[in-house]
């Protein structure tokens, strides 16, 4: 949801920034690479140190790759299929790192369990919203549905964590995670339902036209 109505926004945003890339020579693809490095880096290295806030900052500053990327590919009009299979797999690379990063903190110098379970629970279910669209669409369905897409769990987890670094109270960052892995689980549920609906009417459609 907030990746389609925002992208009109950052393309105008990052578009100069895309093109001066671009000028100098460098890929779409470096692009992709290096982004995810930072927040790789940002998540595994800041988070476990207890530095919330820095660490957040750090990522922000390489989160916006996965756009400008994007950006660079259209106006070179190259990447296709493989700059869509690079980017697909190394935003699980940097999405898995960054719950990584936050539960391990707590479950060490944050010391508290609660958040740490729930980071790994948002990961695990994290994976699973962004396999079944893989999957579905591996296998000739749609799956592009539900309330939990990956710019939502980035901007949710990532405010609130910086947040929580600056003084936020961790309940705050607790209940945040705690919907969003409830949110990651109804957007599962919902694209298992649309492919399952799918499916169905796929054989109806094939019985039909045997019959006929």
């Amino acid at each position: 949801m907030l990746n389609r109505h925002a992208r009109g926004f950052f393309t105008a945003l990052f578009s100069p920034l895309a093109r001066w890339l671009l000028r100098i020579g460098v890929s779409p693809d470096a692009v992709t690479i290096v982004g995810t490095l930072g927040v790789v880096v940002g998540a595994l290295v800041f988070y476990p140190l207890g530095q919330l806030w820095w660490g957040t900052i750090f990522i922000t500053a390489f989160i916006f790759s996965d756009v400008i990327d994007g950006i660079m590919a259209r106006m070179q009009k190259s990447g296709g299929r493989w700059g869509n299979f690079l980017d697909s797999t190394l935003d699980r690379v940097a999405d898995g790192a960054l719950f990584a990063g936050v539960a391990v903190w707590f479950f060490t110098g944050g010391d508290d369990a609660a958040i740490a379970i729930a980071a790994v629970v948002c990961l695990v279910l994290g994976m699973v919203v962004s396999y079944a669209r893989a999957k579905a669409e591996a296998l000739g369905f749609q799956a592009n549905v539900g309330i939990a897409e990956r710019a939502e769990r980035l901007v949710s987890v990532l405010v609130v964590t910086g947040l929580t670094g600056l003084g936020l109270p961790t309940v705050v960052l607790f209940a945040t995670l705690c919907l969003l892995a409830a949110a990651s689980l109804v957007t599962v549920i919902q694209r298992i339902i649309t492919v399952r609906r799918q499916s169905l009417d796929e054989t109806e459609g094939t019985e039909t036209g045997q019959a006929a």
